[in-house]
């Protein structure tokens, strides 16, 4: 089997619509509330991924951006 690598090209469905959720869901938050927000949605979203190499080669592209 082989091992997953992060997916860099574009995947989503529909990626006007998630970021207009996200913005959306940051309506209204302070500052430390949506930092809070970001931290919590990475932590979902890095479990669902579940693939260590995976999160590592998004936090390294992240840091790299």
């Amino acid at each position: 089997m082989s091992t997953p690598h992060l997916i860099t090209d574009a995947h989503l469905e529909s990626p006007d619509d998630f970021y207009e959720a996200l913005i959306e869901t940051h309506q209204g938050l302070s500052t430390e509330q949506s930092h809070a927000l970001n931290a919590r949605l990475v932590l979902l979203l890095a479990n669902h991924i579940g693939s260590l190499p995976v999160l590592r080669e998004a936090l390294a592209a992240a840091r790299a951006a």
